[in-house]
């Protein structure tokens, strides 16, 4: 009978010291240890109660400031509409991919039940690479994703429980209490955790960590390190731009006629580096981006430019007075005399969308 006593207290001492490895990730009331990356003040929010509320619009995520290895997260999410989508992503990089408003990295899926079950995604528990990163899927359909073992997710209005569970590029999740879906093999297997919006209101609570020891990663299979870029669009509005007749926002998108230029209202001086993504509608015969009285004309025929219809990536780096500038990764075009200080700004001659328009300072 000591024997059993001793064996019980044991067991109940490892599950209360399990318990007591876990912090949580949010304080219940701003976002202290996120990142705003694309999306407006208004997105996230916290109730009297709280709970981290996304409004979903626009689309796009917040991410941690530090990058995360291995480790056990736990959380509650609940939509509050049907067909409601979100999701969370492990392993991503510091900001969105090219034409992407997420991540590169390792989504779980959090869909509302009304959403539907094919063949192609389910409900209850998804997990798949996004955007570049590579997984190799437990209980897969012939792609990249994997699917669960078992339907437990609960619907709307109702709370559902993860845990995610990753090690070692492993990562599996427990949809209330057991575990459905499984990968394996992921690349990058350390970097950034992120909360998506996308376009329906969604509760968070109890989103707790519990960091395991670190292994051996190689240098390939981290996630791009945090450069310092913020956002100079919101998704909702024109909040910080000066523009013309044409410009519209289009969630994550903002969009141009080409009937006018786009310019921020802040002014940019120094060193400094910049992220602008487009691509060019049918009719459109150019584009401009500028900064500091310097002008990159982009041509949709240019050899390093994605045919029409696809996304670009535009970065510029500021060094003295001088502006480099590649597309796609490969140089571009170089300007030299920039003045002291100005805007950035955005031009076409015909229809543009734009995206992901990122500054930093070092």
């Amino acid at each position: 009978m000591t024997w059993i006593r001793i064996i019980v207290w044991l067991a109940l001492l490892g599950a209360v010291q399990a318990e007591e490895g876990f912090r949580p990730l949010f304080n219940g009331r701003d976002l202290s240890g996120w990142v705003v990356v694309n999306t407006a003040p208004s997105t996230w929010s916290f109730n009297p109660e709280g709970y981290l509320v996304c409004s979903g619009k626009p689309i796009g995520e917040i991410r941690t400031e530090r990058m995360f290895q291995n480790f056990i997260l736990e959380l509650e999410w609940r939509h509050l509409v049907p067909k409601g989508n979100a999701g969370i992503f492990v392993w991503a990089d510091d900001i969105t991919a090219r034409g992407q408003p997420f991540h590169r990295g390792v989504e779980v899926q959090i869909l509302e039940e009304a959403y539907g079950n094919t063949r192609s995604y389910t409900t209850h528990g998804d997990i798949f690479p996004i955007h570049g990163a590579v997984m190799t899927p437990v209980n897969g359909r012939g792609g990249s994703r994997a699917f669960p073992i078992e339907n437990r997710a609960k619907p709307s209005p109702e709370w559902n429980h993860y845990r995610i569970e990753c090690r070692d590029g492993n990562i599996s999740l427990a949809v209330n209490g057991k575990v459905v879906t499984r990968g394996e093999r992921c690349s990058p297997r350390k970097g950034y955790l992120c909360l998506e919006s996308e376009g329906g209101v969604v509760h968070y609570r109890n989103v707790r960590i519990q960091e395991l020891p670190d292994t051996p990663v190689d240098p390939q299979d981290v996630a791009i390190v945090n450069r310092g870029f913020r956002s100079l669009y919101t998704g909702v509005d024109l909040t910080g731009w000066k523009t013309g007749e044409g410009w519209k926002t289009n969630d994550w998108i903002l969009s141009s006629t080409g009937l006018s230029d786009a310019r921020t209202e802040e002014q940019f001086d120094g060193d400094l580096g910049f992220i602008v993504d487009f691509r060019f509608g049918k009719e459109a015969e150019f584009a401009s981006v500028g900064l500091r009285g310097a002008k990159i004309v982009l041509d949709p025929a240019g050899p390093a430019l994605e045919p029409t219809g696809k996304w670009n990536r535009l970065e510029g780096t500021v060094s003295g007075d001088t502006l480099s500038v590649t597309i796609n990764g490969q140089r571009a075009d170089q300007k030299t005399g920039l003045i002291s200080s100005g805007a950035l700004w955005l031009g076409s001659n015909g229809a543009v969308d734009w995206a992901n328009i990122y500054v930093r300072k070092p």
